[in-house]
């Protein structure tokens, strides 16, 4: 009969693949998963890994273990969240926002992790739209949103950084920043920059979309958007140039335009936000199963 100990820590190994993160993970003492793995290989009399001075890998025997154990310890995690949820009362529907495609798919991983562990939970998810990024979070459309920072609004919470992104140049593919590997804050001066309108707040509307450089120049600026989806082909038809995340080039990458990494601008930083008087067991439940998947531990 394996300890509960023991399963954890050979599972652990078995996933990292690495004593020291395996222990990291656990948040145990140093050594202390080896000695663990140790004992149990003794007490089984069969080598559970192959250990080299670069690398650690199952033998047969531990894929064995492992094929045989991995599936049962999830269900047995799965009905323990279960129960825990059902005499916490985390039941009903929580309605998640976000605000970018990249943020959308952490959401979607969440959300999926989320029912099965909260069966009684029903999860809707929907996209808010950066005209109004507060707004829908305000109006009770959605109970959390995970959205780009900075937010300092006294009726929202913000929790912290989930994700951060290289801040890139969205431009024409003709244009002379196209050819370079990357550019300054201090050239948007030399181009019409295209910005959001709307109800957003002007602060994090500067934040993203800033109207003077660090050095005081002014920005000139250039059309502005509604919806993101306006943006590709407003720069990709010369009309401006526009600040995005460097990841949007792989969801709104088209012929004719060019994604041009800063070297000098801050990342654009990503997280979790809710209502001041709605941080429900739902929310709480859903913020949790989205860090555990953002360490590395589903």
């Amino acid at each position: 009969m394996l300890e509960r100990h023991e399963i954890e820590a050979f599972l652990a190994v078995a996933e990292e693949l690495h004593f020291r993160r395996a222990t990291e993970r656990l948040g145990l003492a140093q050594g202390r998963v080896s000695q663990i793995v140790g004992r149990l290989e003794r007490r089984l009399g069969v080598a559970l890994f192959a250990r080299t001075s670069r690398r650690v890998t199952l033998t047969p025997a531990g894929q064995r273990l492992y094929d045989g154990l991995a599936p049962a310890h999830q269900e047995i995690q799965e009905a323990v969240a279960q129960a825990l949820a059902t005499g916490k009362g985390i039941t009903g529907t929580l309605r998640v926002g976000f605000s970018s495609a990249w943020a959308g798919d952490m959401v979607l991983r969440t959300a999926e992790a989320f029912r099965r562990t909260h069966l009684g939970c029903l999860v809707e998810i929907q996209e808010i739209p950066l005209y109004d990024t507060f707004g829908p979070l305000r109006a009770g459309v959605v109970d959390l949103q995970l959205t780009e920072f900075p937010v300092e609004e006294p009726d929202l919470v913000a929790g912290s950084v989930i994700f951060s992104e290289t801040r890139a140049m969205m431009v024409p593919a003709d244009h002379p920043f196209a050819r370079r590997e990357s550019v300054s804050v201090e050239d948007l001066a030399r181009a019409p920059l295209i910005g959001v309108t709307g109800a957003s707040p002007p602060y994090w509307r500067e934040y993203i979309w800033p109207s003077k450089t660090p050095q005081g120049k002014p920005i000139p600026r250039g059309p502005t958007f509604v919806y993101w989806l306006e943006v590709p082909p407003l720069v990709a038809s010369g009309r401006g140039i526009s600040v995005a995340s460097l990841r949007a080039a792989r969801y709104h990458g088209r012929p004719g335009l060019t994604y041009v990494p800063f070297c000098d601008a801050p990342s654009m930083d990503y997280g979790l936000i809710w209502r001041r008087d709605g941080f429900t067991s739902r929310v709480q439940a859903f913020t949790d199963t989205l860090c555990r998947i953002r360490a590395g531990r589903p």
